[in-house]
């Protein structure tokens, strides 16, 4: 599948993409925890696509690394499709 192929609310997304670039970590607090969320834009050779990472997946991915993401699910917020992978999503590193 291609980035142009996504549409929202989409599950079971499976593509091969490049991280151009990865947002400042932002904190929050919910429930009593401290958590960190960050957004990586992916390419290929259709488009682009906000890939969401939350916690212990922000030190996982740098900019350039080309990602094989299984499984995923598409939202969209404020008008923007964002690709997010859940519990059952998986991310790896194919560089």
């Amino acid at each position: 599948m291609q980035i142009s192929d996504i549409e929202s609310n989409q599950k079971n997304v499976n593509i091969l993409a490049q991280v151009a670039e990865i947002s400042p970590v932002k904190e929050f607090s919910k429930f009593g925890r401290i958590g960190r969320v960050a957004s990586a834009v992916l390419k290929d050779t259709s488009g682009e696509i906000q890939l969401i990472l939350w916690d212990e997946q922000i030190e996982l991915v740098k900019e350039g690394d080309k990602l094989n993401i299984q499984n995923a699910f598409v939202k969209e917020w404020q008008g923007t499709k964002q690709l997010n992978l859940g519990r059952y999503g998986n991310l790896e590193i194919v560089n």
